[in-house]
């Protein structure tokens, strides 16, 4: 009798693989593959970006980034749509080779169409966001336009609201920041 182990990957071994338009992560060591975003994904993740980009150069409490690399662990390595971090933490967590080597406080995720891609940000990112630290988590649906805002509750990321395009999106964590929905995903 034959016992097949899973096999785990790591962070060593994304250097390996090739550099050719997918996007490589890695959730429990588990290696996660994605292909480009589609134009209207990236619209979504620049919107919101930028919106956080100008909060954080009128309050000068942090930085906002577009895709940055996260690692938090050998077997936990992801590239968040947008994160946002306050220049405390991130003078923290910003290890030498210019990625987070620990939970921003603002992780926002635009998802992809597809129950894969759905299950990835709903659960196994939501896990690992929760697990790691993370302590707000924005998930973006394009296809029905609304967001879901996870805030930290008892050390565990837990749905707190689902705002849509009429709603303004706030955050706790952001004083005074506050946007359209409807402007975002335009």
């Amino acid at each position: 009798m034959s016992t097949t182990e899973k096999v785990r990957w790591t962070s060593a071994d994304l250097e390996l693989l090739p550099d050719n338009g997918n996007r490589y992560e890695i959730i429990e060591g588990e290696l996660v593959i994605t292909g480009m975003p589609q134009w209207k994904h990236q619209e979504v993740t620049n919107n919101v970006c930028v919106e956080l980009t100008i909060w954080s150069r009128q309050t000068g409490l942090g930085e906002a980034a577009t895709n940055p690399g996260v690692v938090f662990t050998d077997t936990d390595e992801v590239i968040p749509d947008v994160v946002w971090v306050s220049y405390e933490r991130l003078a923290q967590i910003l290890d030498e080779s210019g990625h987070l080597a620990g939970a921003p406080e603002l992780v926002v995720e635009v998802m992809s169409p597809g129950e894969e891609n759905e299950r990835r940000d709903r659960q196994s990112k939501l896990k690992l966001y929760s697990v790691q630290g993370v302590r707000e988590y924005w998930i973006f649906d394009r296809l029905q336009q609304k967001v879901e805002v996870y805030l930290r509750e008892n050390g565990v990321l837990k749905l707190a609201m689902t705002l849509f395009k009429e709603d303004n999106l706030t955050s706790l964590l952001l004083p005074g920041f506050s946007v359209s929905v409807a402007a975002l995903f335009a």
